[in-house]
């Protein structure tokens, strides 16, 4: 037990100091990857100026087919074969068909990345507040331990409090390294879509 105990106060302090020790920049950010808030369209697009190009929610049609190449269930080839279909019913109007179209992906990705950033900054936070729980927990029980005579029962009490906050806690930590890419997968789909769309306009 005791050894057990000493694990996890060492994991607890471990925890709370990290998490005191993020750069002030980062706030509750819980990734080892650094935060950046948004995506230039200038590092995906090299296409043509998306300046008036904002009114693809206005074209229900256009709407739809953002919808449809945006979301991560549609693989790249079938959003590929959605966009060159597009391209070829656009006529005379492809460029700017496809720039608009360029625009609501743009602004349909961002959006679903800023969600996933702040979710992450509550995650982060709620975090915190366990690693910092559990460093009280800890030392509550060693403070109940080493007490003379000692009580059983709330020595048991906060042993099974302690190890159930741990578990959680670590699966929590477990979770994150999957959550933690989602922005760079979000980033990856976005210049993947921006490649296929410049593609149709030339």
């Amino acid at each position: 037990m005791k050894t057990r105990l000493s694990a996890a106060l060492a994991l607890a302090l471990c925890c709370a100091f990290a998490a005191r020790a993020q750069p002030q920049a980062q706030g509750d950010w819980p990734c080892r990857q650094v935060k950046v808030q948004s995506v230039a369209v200038a590092g995906v697009w090299t296409g043509p100026s998306l300046e008036g190009a904002k009114a693809w929610r206005d074209d229900l049609a256009l709407a739809d087919l953002v919808a449809r190449v945006s979301a991560r269930r549609t693989p790249i080839e079938t959003a590929q074969k959605l966009v060159s279909d597009f391209a070829a019913a656009a006529g005379a109007g492809r460029k700017a068909r496809l720039t608009t179209l360029f625009a609501g992906v743009y602004d349909t990705l961002e959006a679903e990345r800023r969600e996933v950033l702040s979710g992450l900054d509550r995650y982060g936070a709620k975090q915190k507040l366990l690693a910092e729980r559990l460093r009280d927990e800890t030392q509550a029980m060693r403070a109940e331990q080493d007490k003379n005579p000692q009580d059983a029962q709330k020595i048991k009490d906060a042993s099974e409090a302690l190890q159930w906050d741990l578990r959680v806690f670590d699966e929590r930590r477990h979770a994150l390294s999957y959550v933690c890419e989602t922005p760079a997968l979000i980033e990856q789909r976005l210049g993947a879509l921006a490649r296929v769309i410049e593609a149709a306009i030339d």
